[in-house]
């Protein structure tokens, strides 16, 4: 495996199948481009006699959109800025804030990620989405699902403020989890 001396970025994307590290190498002299997604080559081109442009990809279970753009910033000097989903990496992640909760357990001596995507009621744990059943219960509505042999459930209650709108709190083996901040 060659060296790596062309690397000038590397960004880790919290996606709801995990946390993606995705690595760029830019040769300024020859024009070369590689990405690489979790260490695995996605795209490579040796000879770029454009040095500016952009390298669009996927990232991810759900093929998530990523685009590495590549800017001219004087001189011989480059910046690069990573887009998801047409989006600014920064402002993608703070309305991944506001459309999922992630929470971080360990049962058994596993370290478990479980996410919620609460528009589409989408739950996924460690980079598997699962099954899960739901019920209306007297103050809101329960998703129910299992990791191992533990049961889960993620419990939906209303704030009672317009503002904070719906808490969703995991219950594993009756203990509620804290949620984790990414």
């Amino acid at each position: 495996l060659e060296k790596m001396t062309d690397l000038v970025a590397v960004w880790e994307v919290a996606l709801s199948d995990g946390v993606h590290k995705i690595e760029f190498e830019h040769g300024t002299t020859s024009g070369k481009r590689v990405v690489y997604v979790d260490g695995k080559e996605e795209i490579r081109k040796e000879w770029m006699f454009k040095l500016v442009g952009k390298e669009t990809f996927t990232v991810g279970a759900a093929n998530t959109k990523a685009t590495i753009n590549i800017d001219a910033v004087g001189g011989f000097a480059y910046e690069y800025t990573l887009e998801i989903n047409g989006k600014s990496l920064k402002k993608y992640m703070e309305n991944r804030l506001k459309t999922t909760n992630t929470w971080i357990l360990s049962l058994g001596g596993t370290d478990y990620r479980v996410v919620l995507e609460k528009d589409t009621m989408d739950v996924w744990c460690n980079g598997q989405k699962m099954e899960t059943a739901g019920e209306f219960v007297e103050d809101g509505t329960e998703t129910h699902f299992s990791v191992g042999d533990h049961s889960c459930c993620i419990k939906a209650v209303s704030s009672g403020k317009r503002k904070e709108g719906i808490i969703h709190t995991l219950i594993v083996d009756d203990r509620e989890i804290p949620e984790a901040v990414e």
